[in-house]
């Protein structure tokens, strides 16, 4: 939704998920497919992994490993969506982060989705308002317009 929002048509992007769990990796290469993007899903083992990412016009961060995502492995403007969500230690205090180095990523990008406070409470909302539409469906109600794509 939120690629959809910044976007409009996602039609012919070249996109790059990082990650391949059955959770966000896999299911998010198919909502980009159903939006005819060009996907390739890309891990942690992936041959020269930045060159892979530098093409993309959509990077989907999903890897698990802390700010493993640098700046210079985004091409410019694309857009980036950090899934990751890692405790680290920083100063000797424990901070959240994403799975891609916000500062240097965010000096190229045309987007990014900050961590904390991007996709998290992106989902909250989704999971929202798919319980509002299931339970209009359940009871007879008419739905809420523009509520679920």
């Amino acid at each position: 939704m939120m690629l959809r929002d910044h976007h409009g048509s996602l039609s012919g992007m070249d996109a790059v998920v990082i990650g391949r769990s059955n959770i966000v990796g896999k299911p998010m290469a198919q909502l980009l497919l159903g939006d005819s993007c060009t996907v390739t899903i890309a891990h942690s083992r992936t041959k020269d992994l930045p060159a892979v990412v530098r093409r993309a016009d959509i990077v989907v961060a999903a890897v698990g490993r802390p700010e493993m995502v640098p700046g210079e492995w985004i091409k410019p403007g694309a857009t980036v969506i950090d899934v990751g969500i890692n405790r680290i230690e920083r100063g000797g205090k424990a901070v959240l982060v994403g799975d891609v180095h916000f500062d240097s990523c965010a000096a190229v990008a045309g987007a990014i989705t900050p961590v904390p406070g991007g996709v998290g409470p992106m989902t909250i909302a989704c999971l929202l308002a798919n319980t509002v539409t299931a339970c209009c469906r359940a009871n007879g109600l008419a739905e809420p317009q523009g509520l679920t794509a």
